[in-house]
């Protein structure tokens, strides 16, 4: 009798021990690693918000995210949080949120990274990285610029930590009809090496040597040829039609002013950048009438940042709404899969839209489709 009883005891325990093992593997465990303390804790908690919007919008109460707290290029904090994470039964993690962690990671290759950064848009093993890529970025400048019919482009870009990965981006393209210029990311240096760019002093020249041939002259055609030429500060077209200029900040601005104070025609040359994440202090650069360049979907963008304050009563990093398509992009390879074993389950035939746009998967390497936006009377408008 006591054996009966042991045994329908073992029975009962091992049917709900079964059940709930059952639902333990039926639900979709997402580590994070964010910088949560420390100086970069700003970032990481504005992460970790914006994965609780997601879960919202996911509504799938068998999603769950494991935040953990990684610290900033910190190695050991990395490795304690990855560890706390796995044990947690989560086989994909949402981070690093830098390039320069990727080799920190790569040694858990049981374990799936989708990152936010934009350096590598190639799958690496066990990485993803779905940042806006300067791939994705300079292949969307180049099919407007070829659509406004601009045959003679030059890269501009700065002589800093980056160049060497800008040049090989650069190459790795094959873009043609393509020129490419440094320039020195101190103003003072850059205002003579835009002069050189522009054949600027032999354009200033040529003004006063056409203006002399008239100045002599009394007869009514040389009056007003000499009136139209007083209003010119240089004479002769540059020797391109449309510019790419991969900076930010102040130091975009200045080379904007250089390109003005050199006076490159702004109705025959296209002024481009490469994604702003719509920085208002441009509205402010009033040397330019149309700055272009390729972005996210600006609707979508400002979308999530009022809903993100409306909950949260204050606006987000821009990083985190790559964390937020993250989610939803491993919960609809969750869905369509089952279950996600590798990098490869995000090998994706159809195009997936996400907030900051549309993905393309091929050959293991993702593809934004971005829009194109222009600065105009203080406003972003979609081209």
């Amino acid at each position: 009798m006591k054996r009966k009883y042991f045994l329908i005891i073992f029975y009962i325990i091992f049917l709900v021990n079964s059940n709930l093992l059952s639902e333990e593997n039926n639900k979709l465990k997402v580590g994070l690693l964010a910088p949560l303390s420390g100086p970069y804790s700003e970032i990481g908690n504005s992460l970790l918000n914006s994965l609780q919007l997601a879960l919202e919008e996911i509504g799938d109460k068998d999603v769950i995210v494991i935040p953990r707290d990684s610290g900033f290029n910190n190695k050991e904090k990395i490795d304690l949080a990855i560890n706390d994470i796995r044990s947690s039964g989560a086989k994909i993690i949402i981070g690093p949120i830098t390039h320069k962690e990727f080799n920190q990671v790569s040694k858990y290759n049981d374990l799936i990274f989708i990152s936010p950064s934009n350096i590598n848009p190639e799958f690496k093993s066990n990485i993803i990285s779905i940042g806006v890529s300067l791939e994705s970025q300079l292949m969307a400048l180049m099919k407007f610029i070829e659509k406004q019919k601009k045959t003679k482009t030059i890269i501009m870009y700065p002589k800093n930590d980056y160049l060497k990965f800008v040049e090989k981006k650069i190459e790795s393209l094959d873009l043609k009809n393509v020129k490419t210029f440094t320039y020195s990311p101190n103003p003072e240096v850059l205002t003579g090496e835009i002069e050189i760019l522009t054949n600027y002093t032999q354009r200033k020249r040529n003004l006063e040597i056409r203006k002399k041939m008239f100045e002599d002259k009394e007869d009514d055609q040389s009056i007003k040829e000499l009136e139209r030429l007083d209003q010119l500060y240089t004479l002769g077209n540059v020797n391109f039609d449309s510019v790419i200029i991969i900076d930010f900040g102040n130091n975009l601005k200045s080379v904007l002013t250089s390109l003005v104070y050199t006076d490159v025609s702004q109705n025959k040359v296209l002024f481009t950048t490469i994604n702003q994440w719509f920085d208002e202090s441009i509205f402010y650069e009033n040397t330019i009438k149309n700055l272009y360049y390729p972005s996210i979907n600006y609707k979508e963008f400002k979308k999530y940042n009022n809903k993100y304050f409306k909950k949260f009563k204050m606006y987000p990093n821009e990083i985190t709404i790559l964390a937020y398509d993250a989610l939803g992009l491993i919960y609809y390879a969750w869905k369509k899969n089952g279950k996600i074993n590798s990098v490869n389950d995000f090998l994706f035939k159809s195009k997936i839209k996400g907030k900051i746009g549309t993905f393309s998967f091929k050959n293991k390497k993702i593809t934004q489709e971005l829009d194109i936006y222009k600065t105009e009377n203080k406003k972003f408008i979609k081209f």
